[in-house]
């Protein structure tokens, strides 16, 4: 592959203009294309087998009256004014001269008062207003949501708390705000203090930006084709910038390590290509393997996201090895190591031995390796400990913001009807006609359903046409993510298991949907983990060729996974220093977020393994001195490293500053994902582990050198092949010397 890699750096860097101009004009052609065809996200979140999907299934074929999809409301929630009701004349008034301005919009189908609805509650100061239009919620145009928003102010005015609920949103995710902004701000600058240039420091930036832009509009054209969910474009730009600056980094250090010793611009693009580019490549598949590996737990949505981040990490290297090269072509010696910016190298400059072959931080290290490895792996372990009470759950309006309006309207709704309200359960009760009085079999049924634990009521029972199936409405005491409420729901098929009346009891609804969709996302992290730790064991010995390395790096691997999702659970489900990052409320930890950890966070791990380790393995291979080579790979690939994680750490920060909860958790568990994978495991255990296992750290059985294939990521191949140049070409210059004496 090295070769390969070399060849086509070396045809990008002689034929630049066209590789530069050829690439901005595929971005167009793909953008031009996503926006004539407009995005169309899907934000189903269901699981086809699941027993609530198999519950909605008939609910829709047995209650739906027709196949057209369901009409968008707006809930207007009120809370009346101190000492007065929703019944007090004035607020009825204000109330239906706010309804009157909404109904002059040509999309309103009905509105209907708290009043008309019957839904006050018990004080009278609490009740919702449904405002329903003639179009699905997705189709409400911003036009309308501009009316509803102008005419609550009304409201408002007059003293009356006006939330908005429904089907249809307003507080939109947002992709690319001020937070995300930042996070690339703050990579620059890590990049202009590693390469000591504001020059250098910005081609990584425009290289993954170029690279992010493709990905993202083809996931944008994918939209209009799978049922791709909103978030996953989120993942995907998360990722995608993160490795695109980080894989551009690589290759521009080591094009800048060939220009120092002496390589011509085009000679050092094409082994900066060949080397560091091989690695990227290697790391990159490994990436997207592990994100095309979220299929295994065969839920579509986490599918989708796998698909959709993976096409970003996709475009990263097509990019890396590229245009990266082209780029490097046109500024040459413009952002080579001789160029350095005078006040940057005021921060940067260090005094150091010029013959030094190691660093402060590889002494200190290697000569306390037993002490590095204890304090990691207990640091490292104690963090692990809230992961064994991990709570899973999905986002709703309770986790958002109080600043928005669905989260107050939320709190309205809690306040007025209780939590239960929130996570109210649809049964389904199939009564077999042939077993006895079915009306006498489903009042006993509903009794048993008023008299389980947690319900706090449950209503009369809806007959469809043809009298076998009947809707039963069940409201818990608790909310939706509340560990009774969960246990409710396995109540009711429990109970329909142990039914004598052969009467089948199904449960879906939204919460039951969630429910489910958790317990199959906690049922798959195990087989997930097993066939990624299993994946990145073989893949490292393949690499190494060694059996302890791969085993020590698998090892790591688990202990930044454990650390990251325990402190995932200490922060966000714990509610410990949740003001400190910004979290609105405690509460369980997102569902699918364990498996995005495990695939992202992998892929992520082997890239710094393969960086870092690779250095070791190419300078004992040399020496054969075990010590020497750790020395060798921390001086060389370990400030790279160091840079490369504090981009991604930059980059994830940024997109844990959003306001979404979603986008917000993600982007809290990847940052400290890579502290305490790039930093705690990869710069401190993994040198220090190696310095324990000496030379047997190497060891590899002859029979298994021999059937491994010979991936060289290091680009061995072509160092080789360029001292037997250099050899060649000094023994003619010597021979020419002699024949002109």
């Amino acid at each position: 592959m090295a070769k390969y890699l070399y060849k086509l750096g070396k045809w990008a860097a002689n034929h630049k203009k066209r590789v530069i101009f050829g690439t901005i004009g595929i971005l167009i052609i793909i953008a031009v294309a996503a926006i004539s065809l407009g995005p169309s996200f899907s934000d189903e979140m269901s699981i086809p087998g699941t027993e609530s999907a198999k519950a909605g299934e008939v609910l829709n074929k047995e209650f739906s009256s027709s196949d057209e999809p369901a009409p968008g409301t707006v809930n207007l929630v009120m809370k009346a004014p101190k000492n007065k009701s929703l019944e007090s004349e004035e607020v009825v008034d204000a109330i239906n001269q706010t309804l009157n301005e909404i109904k002059k919009d040509k999309s309103v189908a009905s509105v209907a008062t708290p009043t008309e609805l019957g839904n006050l509650n018990e004080n009278k100061e609490i009740g919702f207003a449904t405002v329903t239009y003639d179009v699905p919620a997705g189709k409400v145009t911003e036009k309308s949501k501009d009316i509803i928003l102008d005419s609550i102010e009304g409201t408002r005015d007059e003293g009356i708390q006006t939330e908005l609920a429904g089907s249809v949103a307003f507080s939109e995710l947002e992709i690319g705000g001020i937070s995300e902004v930042i996070g690339v701000v703050v990579a620059f600058v890590i990049l202009a203090l590693t390469f000591t240039s504001f020059l250098a420091a910005g081609m990584p930036i425009i290289t993954a930006v170029v690279g992010l832009g493709m990905g993202i509009m083809v996931i944008l054209i994918g939209t209009n084709y799978f049922d791709i969910p909103t978030f996953a474009l989120s993942l995907a730009a998360m990722l995608g910038l993160a490795v695109g600056i980080d894989y551009t980094l690589f290759i521009m250090s080591r094009f800048r390590q060939e220009l120092a010793k002496g390589h011509s611009v085009n000679e050092a693009i094409a082994i900066a290509t060949g080397t560091a580019g091989s690695a990227v490549v290697f790391a990159g598949i490994t990436v997207i393997v592990a994100l095309l590996g979220l299929g295994v737990a065969k839920i579509p949505f986490l599918t989708m996201m796998g698909i959709s981040a993976a096409v970003c990490v996709l475009f990263a290297i097509i990019v890396a090895v590229t245009f990266v090269p082209a780029i490097l072509a046109i500024f040459g010696h413009k952002i080579g190591p001789s160029t350095k910016n005078r006040l940057l190298a005021k921060f940067t400059s260090k005094k150091k031995k010029e013959d030094s072959d190691s660093t402060k931080w590889g002494n200190f290290v290697t000569k306390r390796p037993w002490t590095v490895t204890i304090l990691g792996v207990l640091l490292l372990v104690v963090i692990t400990l809230p992961f064994f009470h991990m709570q899973l759950g999905l986002p709703d309006n309770g986790t958002k913001s109080d600043e928005t309006t669905e989260r107050r309207a939320y709190d309205l709704l809690s306040e007025a009807y209780g939590p239960g309200y929130h996570s109210s359960l649809v049964v389904l009760a199939n009564a077999d006609k042939s077993n006895g009085d079915i009306q006498e079999n489903i009042s006993k049924v509903t009794g048993e359903l008023e008299d389980l634990e947690n319900v706090k009521s449950v209503g009369p029972p809806i007959p469809n046409k043809s009298g076998d199936v009947f809707m039963i409405s069940i409201t818990p005491e608790t909310g939706p993510n509340d560990i009774e409420t969960n246990g409710l729901v396995h109540s009711i098929r429990d109970l329909s298991d142990s039914n004598n009346e052969d009467i089948e009891l199904l449960v879906t609804g939204s919460t039951a949907v969630n429910i489910d969709i958790s317990e199959k996302l906690n049922d798959a992290l195990p087989l997930f983990a097993s066939l990624i730790v299993g994946f990145a064991f073989v893949l490292l010995v393949i690499v190494f060729r060694s059996i302890l390395v791969p085993l020590k790096a698998v090892l790591g691997f688990l202990l930044s996974l454990g650390a990251t999702l325990g402190f995932v659970v200490f922060v966000i489900q714990d509610g410990n220093f949740i003001n400190l990052f910004g979290f609105p409320t405690a509460s369980p930890v997102l569902a699918f977020l364990p498996v995005i950890v495990i695939g992202i966070l992998f892929g992520l791990a082997m890239d710094y393994e393969v960086f870092l380790v690779s250095r070791m393995r190419e300078e004992f291979t040399h020496s054969k001195d075990a010590k020497k080579a750790i020395l060798a790979g921390l001086k060389d690939s370990g400030g790279v490293v160091t840079a490369a994680g504090l981009i991604m750490v930059a980059v994830f920060a940024g997109f844990m500053l959003a306001p979404d909860t979603i986008i917000k958790s993600m982007g809290f568990a990847l940052t400290f994902g890579i502290v305490f994978d790039a930093f705690v495991v990869r710069m401190a255990i993994v040198p220090a582990v190696m310095t324990l296992m000496g030379k047997a750290a190497w060891y590899l059985p002859k029979w298994l050198d021999k059937i491994l294939p010979n991936i060289d990521v290091e680009g061995t191949s072509i160092q080789t092949e360029i001292e037997k140049r250099n050899t060649n070409h000094k023994e003619k210059m010597k021979f020419v010397e002699k024949t002109q004496k």
